[in-house]
């Protein structure tokens, strides 16, 4: 007699989930947490059992009380404030079951590391976050972390740095022709194609250690103008002007300012041998030629 599929519920059901549903589904039963029940048709039609919840609402969550075996938990945080409520929420739900999740896989930022100055670091390098988003991340990693200690639930997160697809690359702001760093003042930084955090994710899924945290970047140490520059060269745009730190504090907008504040070079050797991860695209060049290929499917 064929084992009963375990029972998977994503929270957070964005491009992420949407890329490692095909996987999910052949290990798992799965329900997927949506805010817009306009979407449910399209997630039951992709094999998914849509339930409809807000992490911003309580009352919605009621229903996740001991439903599913495991969870992946895709969902940011709230967009002000110190503290992630949102997972807050959805643990308290949680744990009102009479039953708790064997296991729960938590997508992170490496945002919480700071600024280290372009070192190359792995998991065990102090956590200092810089701005908002990432405190709230941290919070979020902490609630975690104390709800596997307490509850013996196997805990998983999963730190990423920029992640990029064919519809996810600068290509707006290259034509816009927003400028880099000077390579004298640039910043490292840190990608990984879509495709393989969704793989990553189901990886975490059936492999991640107890209240484990690794970091799912690929292997390119890239400054982030090296970055534009090759979406560039690859879509046959203009290389952005690079301006020195000076000039760019004075013309550019804080938001754009704040991924130009740290640099840092991630160990990716963790997920490669704990989770067995193989990168279908090892390097951004790889991701980056992927996409034009599909850009140029997708319009013939």
């Amino acid at each position: 007699m064929q084992k009963p599929l375990q029972k998977l519920l994503i929270v957070g059901c964005g491009d992420v989930a949407w890329r490692a549903l095909p996987l999910l589904l052949r290990r798992f039963r799965v329900f997927a947490l949506l805010r817009d029940a306009e979407q449910m048709p399209r997630w039951r039609a992709a094999g998914a059992l849509p339930l409809v919840g807000d992490l911003d609402d309580r009352a919605s969550l009621a229903r996740l009380a001991g439903l599913s075996d495991c969870v992946l938990h895709l969902a940011p945080p709230p967009d002000r404030g110190t503290r992630d409520t949102r997972t807050h929420k959805l643990l308290a739900a949680l744990s009102r079951g009479k039953s708790l999740p064997q296991r729960l896989i938590y997508i992170s930022t490496s945002g919480v590391y700071g600024d280290c100055q372009g070192a190359m670091i792995d998991e065990t390098r102090p956590l200092h976050p810089d701005t908002a988003r990432a405190v709230r991340r941290l919070d979020a990693e902490r609630q975690l972390r104390a709800f596997g200690y307490r509850t013996g639930v196997t805990v998983g997160i999963l730190r990423a740095p920029g992640i990029y697809a064919s519809d996810r690359l600068p290509v707006d702001r290259l034509k816009k022709g927003t400028p880099a760093l000077q390579p004298a003042d640039d910043v490292f930084t840190n990608h990984i194609h879509a495709d393989d955090l969704a793989a990553a994710c189901c990886a975490a899924l059936q492999l991640a250690r107890p209240n484990r945290a690794y970091n799912v970047s690929d292997d390119s140490q890239l400054q982030m103008g090296e970055y534009f520059d090759c979406v560039a060269d690859t879509f046959g745009l203009p290389r952005p002007q690079r301006l020195t730190r000076a000039e760019a504090e004075r013309v550019l907008p804080p938001m754009q300012l704040s991924f130009m504040r740290e640099s840092r070079r991630l160990s990716n050797r963790r997920v490669k041998e704990e989770l067995r991860l193989r990168l279908a695209y090892p390097r951004v060049e790889e991701g980056i030629a992927a996409a034009l290929k599909e850009r140029k499917t997708n319009c013939s």
